[in-house]
């Protein structure tokens, strides 16, 4: 939402807009800070460097200011709200952008540091004069003055252009017709029968057959071929060999769960809600094995994707790791009571015994141990 510059101004028309202040507030006790975080398209539309309004606010609150030009995050040390700062705003835009005569905010700054004076001149009513020093911030903009316009060096230009075309109207009228614009054209073709000729590329099996010879077999593998236009059934098997090089590779299922990583990235909105669904679809078909996905979903890694993503399609594939480590420990008890029915069993042979007979012997459990007898009851 955007605002009239000079807010004394009701008029809706008002042709000197700019954004709203946001900001946002971070840290807790006394790291807290509060970031502006459209202080650049401000700054902009008073046509000001950023860093001033930020260091006038760290002057009318007594707070420290930190600039970071490169991410454009401008911080005033404390928690201050949006309201409060855009009133502080308007300060900063009577004393330092409106000009003194039209009360138009189309003004430059012109910074003496010799004189350690800063002088203001109207583009819209000429007007020039100097800002009162006496103010913290004027401090701050003699030992940062702003970047010079490239009003200047556009002006330069501009006469070093006009010279040069003087200097090229004379050339051509010592040349008699070669100041004619008109007798500049354009070089012909030396052989007419050239502009039929086809520059495009011979489509023919032979031709294809020769340029595949010619590349790699890597590269042939990424190049486009009919498979496309296979059924679905065939293009998944194509896929599948593909990534069967995963099978007993715990190294290329690690990449393979980097892969899946970045492709949930690409498609989050589709494919975050699915990524237990395609875990186990993964699983099923041997391409991922179970200490793979246990390392996986141990460690959140931020190396393919951002930590929050990668956070939440951990917190997505939890219900389908929890099955797998219950489904794990239900393997290895059937296999206990496996062995423990194995050594139950006792072979025995006879010679007259026509079919393989399996009896299950019983492990002998001690007998009881009769009761003492009590004297005093005989």
């Amino acid at each position: 939402m955007s605002v009239n510059v000079n807010r004394s101004v009701s008029d809706q028309f008002y042709r000197y807009k700019m954004p709203r202040l946001i900001a946002k507030v971070e840290g807790k006790g006394n790291g807290i800070k509060t970031v502006i975080v459209n202080m650049v398209d401000v700054a902009k539309a008073l046509n000001r460097p950023p860093t001033y309004p930020t260091k006038f606010f760290g002057c009318e609150l007594g707070a420290q200011t930190q600039f970071d030009t490169k991410n454009d995050r401008y911080i005033v040390n404390g928690s201050h709200e949006a309201n409060k700062l855009q009133d502080m705003l308007d300060g900063f835009i009577r004393k330092f952008v409106l000009c003194t005569e039209c009360d138009n905010p189309e003004t430059d700054l012109h910074v003496n540091p010799k004189k350690q004076t800063i002088g203001t001149s109207c583009k819209a009513c000429g007007n020039r004069g100097m800002l009162d020093t006496r103010h913290k911030l004027c401090t701050f903009i003699l030992k940062n003055p702003p970047e010079s316009n490239d009003s200047g060096s556009a002006s330069v230009k501009k006469e070093k252009e006009k010279k040069n075309r003087k200097k090229d109207k004379e050339n051509g009228s010592g040349s008699g017709e070669a100041g004619n614009h008109d007798n500049f054209d354009a070089p012909q073709a030396v052989d007419g029968d050239d502009d039929d000729e086809d520059w495009a590329e011979e489509t023919t099996e032979e031709a294809q057959r020769r340029r595949m010879e010619e590349i790699s077999d890597h590269a042939k593998n990424l190049t486009l071929s009919e498979d496309l236009e296979k059924p679905l059934e065939e293009r998944v098997n194509l896929f599948y060999n593909f990534v069967k090089f995963c099978h007993n590779n715990k190294k290329a299922q690690k990449y393979l769960m980097g892969g899946f990583e970045c492709v949930v990235k690409l498609h989050q909105v589709q494919l975050l809600p699915r990524v237990p669904i395609i875990l186990k679809d993964l699983y099923d078909a041997d391409l991922l094995e179970e200490d793979v996905i246990f390392a996986w979903a141990e460690k959140v890694s931020k190396k393919y994707v951002s930590k929050e993503l990668a956070k939440e399609i951990h917190a997505k594939a939890a219900p389908f790791v929890k099955w797998l480590k219950e489904a794990e420990e239900e393997s290895e008890g059937s296999e206990e009571e496996e062995e423990e029915d194995d050594e139950n069993v006792e072979v025995v042979y006879s010679s007259s015994a026509r079919e393989l007979k399996v009896e299950t012997v019983k492990p002998d459990t001690p007998e009881k141990e009769e009761d003492d007898i009590d004297i005093d009851a005989i």
